[in-house]
């Protein structure tokens, strides 16, 4: 309803093509189709949830939405197969589709995942795949809900920050409070994300400590040998000293 008679143009340098009609999509800036989507999507996770039994926490059954993306929890294959189908049915009663290829399901368990003979989920005409891990709302969930692979994650995803201004941390027209400051506004929200669930050992905070150490080595540079007068690495003691703000490790603890 919202692009009805409506019509665009491409234009490529001075030449303009006939107009043709838009006949889905949104209109950029239009807020009425993602407040229609959220009410749809609103009213069909209430039809799936009504005398559904299942996993419970809070007294609400576990039926969770972002944006597009649902996940539905159960205690057991069968309730969330039922679950599932009472979902597509619901979803293909008011024009939504769940897409197969995208949707995955994984059984979470600390014991031999070798015991579930189950592969895969089958709904009407549509195979669910099951998985080890996947990413949910960019969080790496594992089926033994593993925090190292998360926190694996994160740290690669904070290298590869690190790496694309590496050049701003080295260089001498910026002050190392400036780098700092960049290190702390740029790099460590990447890392950080999501790090309130996470129940760390003393390997996962050596990894962590290791990769905060090395940015510091950068921002701080070398010093001076007081004898020899040749550059060399800051000990991690000294870097300690100059960064002069809680570590990694203690800012990721005051966050949980």
């Amino acid at each position: 309803m919202s692009l009805t008679e409506t019509y665009s143009r491409v234009r490529v340098g001075k030449n303009v093509s006939d107009s043709f009609p838009i006949t889905n999509g949104l209109k950029q800036g239009d807020p009425l189709s993602p407040m229609i989507f959220n009410f749809v999507l609103e009213y069909t996770m209430r039809r799936v949830q009504v005398n559904q039994d299942g996993l419970k926490l809070n007294g609400t059954h576990q039926l969770l939405a972002y944006a597009d993306d649902i996940n539905k929890l159960g205690g057991s294959i069968h309730i969330l197969k039922v679950n599932a189908e009472a979902l597509v049915a619901a979803t293909r009663e008011i024009g939504l589709e769940v897409i197969a290829d995208k949707t995955k399901y994984m059984v979470m368990s600390r014991g031999d995942q070798n015991a579930v003979r189950i592969q895969s989920v089958r709904i009407d005409n549509s195979t669910f795949e099951r998985v080890e891990e996947f990413k949910y709302l960019g969080t790496t969930l594992t089926y033994q809900n593993s925090i190292p692979e998360e926190i694996k994650s994160r740290l690669r995803s904070g290298n590869a920050c690190y790496h694309s201004v590496q050049n701003l941390l080295s260089c001498r027209l910026l002050s190392k409070n400036l780098k700092i400051k960049i290190y702390r506004t740029i790099i460590l929200p990447i890392v950080f994300y999501g790090c309130q669930t996470w129940s760390l050992t003393l390997r996962e905070e050596r990894k962590l400590r290791v990769f905060e150490n090395m940015v510091l080595r950068r921002i701080l540079g070398p010093r001076r040998h007081e004898v020899t007068g040749e550059l060399r690495r800051l000990h991690n003691e000294e870097l300690n000293d100059l960064y002069s703000s809680p570590n990694i490790v203690r800012m990721i603890k005051s966050k949980k």
